[in-house]
C-alpha cells in the first residue's frame, strides 16, 4: 500500500536511535517489514513483531535476499500479550500505527508498560498513532473509547491527555504531526525516552552507622 521505501517517522527514527548509540532494536508491528529493512541496511539488529506469522515469513524473505537476514529476528506477537523479552534488554522500540489499532484505553497502557520494561535506560522509543483531528474520527461506528470503525476497520484515535498519560515516567522529547496517505491520516509521531526507574529502599544495616555514642 505504502511502496517499498521506509516510512517517514523510520527515516526519522533511525536517525534518532543513531543519536543514542542503539544497536537493538524493537519493532512493534512490522507488517511487510518496509521500516525494518530500513533499520537493518542502517546497520541496526532488528527484532520485528507482527500478529501475522505470514507477514513476518515474507519479511524474512525480503531480508535475505538484501543481505540482510542476520540483522532481523521475527517474533509473532499480539501487543495485547506481554512481551517474551528480558528487562532492559532493547536500546530502541518503533511502532508505526499500532497502538491506535483496536485497542482499548486499558490495553494501550498494559503495552506501554510492557515498552518501558523492555528498554533499556537512555534508550529511545518513537511511536507514531493517529489522532481526534482525523478525518475518520467520529466517523462511522462508535465504540466508544475514542474508538470508531471507518470501512471495516476500526481505529483508537489519540487525544494529547492520552499521549501525556503513557509519557508518564518518560521524558516526553517531541510530539510532531504529519500527514499520511491519500486521506490524509492525520497522526502524531512522539518521541519519548525513560526516565531512570525509583530505587527500592534498602533495608537498615545491622551494624549501625559506626558512630560512637
Amino acid at each position: 500500500m505504502y511502496g517499498s521505501g521506509p516510512s517517514d517517522p523510520a527515516a526519522y527514527a533511525a536517525d534518532v536511535f543513531a543519536a543514542v548509540n542503539a544497536r537493538r532494536v524493537l519493532e512493534l508491528g512490522a507488517g511487510h517489514g518496509r521500516d525494518t529493512l530500513h533499520f537493518a541496511a542502517s546497520g541496526l539488529t532488528v527484532i520485528a513483531t507482527d500478529f501475522s506469522a505470514t507477514g513476518l515469513e515474507q519479511l524474512v524473505v525480503a531480508a535475505d535476499e538484501r543481505g540482510l537476514a542476520g540483522r532481523v529476528t521475527p517474533l509473532v506477537h499480539d501487543v495485547r500479550d506481554s512481551l517474551p523479552l528480558a528487562d532492559d534488554s532493547v536500546d530502541a522500540v518503533f511502532a508505526h500505527m499500532l497502538l491506535c489499532m483496536a485497542l482499548t484505553s486499558r490495553q494501550i497502557h498494559a503495552a506501554m508498560a510492557e515498552i518501558r520494561r523492555v528498554l533499556r535506560p537512555g534508550g529511545m522509543l518513537v511511536y507514531t498513532v493517529r489522532h481526534t483531528a482525523d478525518a475518520h474520527y467520529g466517523a462511522g461506528i462508535d465504540h466508544g473509547d475514542n474508538t470508531y470503525e471507518h470501512g471495516g476497520f476500526a481505529v483508537h484515535f489519540f487525544d494529547r491527555a492520552l499521549v501525556d498519560e503513557l509519557a508518564d515516567g518518560w521524558t516526553l522529547t517531541d510530539v510532531h504531526p504529519f500527514e499520511e496517505g491519500d486521506l490524509p491520516r492525520r497522526l502524531w509521531r512522539i518521541t519519548q525516552t525513560p526516565r531512570a526507574r525509583r530505587s527500592r529502599p534498602t533495608e537498615p544495616s545491622d551494624s549501625g552507622t559506626g558512630h560512637s555514642g
